[in-house]
This record gives C-alpha cells, sequence and structure tokens, in this order.
C-alpha cells in the first residue's frame, strides 16, 4: 500500500538541525528501500516548513516505524508527522487502475 507522510516543522528548533543531520537522513533513505520520493516543504516566502515522503509499505505502523529511525526523528526539527493511505489515480498524464 501507498502511503504519503507529511512532517511538519518545528518553527522552535534550531535551524541549523536540518544542516547538521541532512547526510544521515539522506543515507536513511536511500537505505530505508521504500521512500519512492521525498522532499523538503516551504512556505511562499521560502521559510522550512516540513517534508513529505511517498512510502510503500504493508500497513500504517511500518511507516511509523520507519519515521522514528529517521536520524532527524529525535532531534526536535518535527512538531508533527501524518501518515495518510494514498491511492493513485494519475501520474504522467495518465489515469492509472482503468479509471
Amino acid at each position: 500500500m501507498q502511503y504519503v507522510v507529511l512532517f511538519e516543522d518545528n518553527p522552535d528548533a534550531d535551524p541549523e538541525i536540518r544542516n547538521a543531520h541532512m547526510q544521515d537522513h539522506l543515507g536513511f533513505l536511500e537505505a530505508a528501500g521504500n521512500v519512492g520520493a521525498a522532499g523538503p516543504l516551504t512556505t511562499r516566502d521560502g521559510a522550512a516548513a516540513g517534508g513529505i515522503w511517498l512510502v510503500e509499505a504493508e500497513d500504517a505502523a511500518a511507516v511509523d516505524a520507519l519515521v522514528k529511525r529517521d536520524p532527524f526523528w529525535p532531534t526536535g526539527l518535527r512538531k508533527s508527522v501524518q501518515v495518510l493511505a494514498w491511492t493513485q489515480v494519475f501520474a504522467d498524464g495518465q489515469r492509472k487502475f482503468g479509471l
């Protein structure tokens, strides 16, 4: 099953946390094997706002466990996280799944 993980940054977190742990975070995502896409989110004025992952996993509990293994997790960077099941119905200019 596919999941979207939405991260909201903690506005009180040290802005250097992301830079200090980025290489470990990216290595973690590479090694995970089930994160199809990931990247930061910014506000309209360019301020860091959080991040998004697209994850293939057996269930939401597996995604929660993955999130908690991320090197960013214990740093206080994240204010909140949402794990949402996702069904892709459109990609690359085409309908998917015979819809």
